[in-house]
This record gives C-alpha cells, sequence and structure tokens, in this order.
C-alpha cells in the first residue's frame, strides 16, 4: 500500500530537477499529498496523490498523511491564532484542503490555527457549475507553475475548479488536451469550453468572453474569445489545436 505524506505549507514548489535553480513544474498547496520514491538529504522525489505529477521538493518537516474533512471555496482564506478574527497568522488558498479538528461557533480548527466556516465546504461538496467562480482568480499574477493566489498558470486555472469539484483533471495542458475526449467546435463554443493551443489553455464564459492565466500579459484576463485567437496567432504563431466540453 502507497504510503503518503501530506503538504501542511501554504503552498510549495515542484522542481524539475533537485535544485532551487532549476524549472518550476508546478506547486503544491496546503493539503495536498504526495507518495516520496527517492529521498536525500535535502531533496525528496515526489508523485502527487492528485493528479500523479513528479518531481522534486526540498525535505521540509511534512505531514503525515491527513484525511482532509474540508476544502477552502475563497480565492485566499484567513488563518487566526484564536477562534476571534483578531490575530491573523496565515492565508491558504483557494482549494486547500483541511483535516477539522476543533467546532467553535463560526470557527473551525485544523493543524494551522483557525478558519472561519464561511471560507470552507464539505470535502465532498461539488457545485453544478464547476467553474462558476473561476473568476475570483482575475487579474490574479501570471506565474509558471503556479497554483494558488500568489501566482497562477493556464492549465492550473482548469485544474484548481476541477479538483475542488472532485473531478480529475491532468495538471498540463497537452495532457488535459488528451484527457478532454468530447470535441467541439469554434462554431458550437458555450460557457464552460475549454479551448486548447499548444501549451495554453483558457476557459469560455460564453460564446464571446473566455478567462485565462496569460503569460504574455502578466495576468489572469477576462478576453475576447476571437480577439484572443487572433491575438495568439499573431504573437505566437499558435493555432487552437482543440476545444473540448468536460
Amino acid at each position: 500500500m502507497t504510503k503518503y505524506l501530506t503538504n501542511n505549507f501554504v503552498v510549495i514548489n515542484l522542481y524539475k530537477k533537485p535544485s532551487s535553480k532549476s524549472e518550476v513544474v508546478t506547486q503544491m498547496i496546503y493539503g495536498d499529498s504526495f507518495s516520496v520514491f527517492k529521498k536525500t538529504r535535502k531533496w525528496l522525489k515526489v508523485k502527487i496523490k492528485e493528479d500523479n505529477y513528479k518531481g522534486y521538493v526540498q525535505n521540509k518537516n511534512f505531514s503525515h498523511f491527513l484525511k482532509p474533512t474540508h476544502k477552502i471555496n475563497v480565492l485566499k482564506a484567513k488563518v487566526y491564532e484564536f477562534p476571534n478574527k483578531k490575530k491573523k497568522t496565515n492565508e491558504i488558498s483557494f482549494g486547500s484542503k483541511i483535516k477539522v479538528i476543533e467546532n467553535k461557533a463560526r470557527f473551525f480548527r485544523f493543524s494551522k490555527g483557525w478558519i472561519s466556516k464561511n471560507d470552507v465546504k464539505p470535502i465532498s461538496y461539488k457545485e453544478k457549475d464547476p467553474f462558476r467562480r473561476i473568476s475570483i482568480f482575475k487579474n490574479i499574477k501570471y506565474k509558471w507553475g503556479g497554483k494558488s493566489f500568489k501566482g497562477i498558470d493556464c492549465s492550473a486555472l482548469i485544474q484548481l475548479f476541477l479538483n475542488f469539484n472532485n473531478k480529475f483533471c491532468p495538471r498540463d495542458a497537452k495532457d488535459q488536451v488528451k484527457y478532454f475526449k468530447k470535441n467541439i467546435k469554434l462554431k458550437n463554443i458555450k460557457k464552460n469550453d475549454i479551448i486548447y493551443w499548444k501549451g495554453h489553455v483558457a476557459l469560455a464564459l460564453s460564446k464571446k468572453k473566455l478567462i485565462h492565466a496569460y503569460g504574455p500579459m502578466k495576468k489572469t484576463l477576462i478576453m475576447d474569445i476571437d480577439q484572443t485567437i487572433k491575438r495568439i496567432d499573431r504573437t505566437a504563431k499558435l493555432k487552437v489545436i482543440g476545444i473540448k466540453r468536460v
């Protein structure tokens, strides 16, 4: 049986190689779990439980596996020292998972402190529209490999919301476009269809608008679909390679 550890830091980088100068391939947010298959004094080679992604993390004091009870459903949830809002100690990002160990009035306690009940949902919670609240990431900065309010990339934006709704989603755009099987023509595009280019992805908010974490503009933006397709063709010489319905 695979033994898992749980990430108990707000966000940590997963590197391509065992060096902090190496490329950040993804991140783990609080509550993500992973297995270790290689260990040195400074580095762990790991596989993330949620998406099977592999890479290197710095060898820190991680928690033993914690089965979560709740998940964060706001862009960033404040963590407090006591069950009141007087002293904030931290913030954890959308989609992070916690194990509640105490319940007091309007707050839950977990290993990092106290959190408002309004900022969490039970782990089994799903929304009819998995992308209903994706615009909470509007204007969050673009960060290659990022998965949190501190910075996010295009494929993580899609993955985060599907994962929040207890659906599997590969981490990278190149794997997502293969994983989702239902192909859609541009003329038939509608809300929640996912548009793929080589190395990029966006979500349709309507027939006309999309949202994406867009590297050239350095943030997450809502843009016109036709204009974005033309812009990416003009600036990156890339055509749409698939439109998928989840």
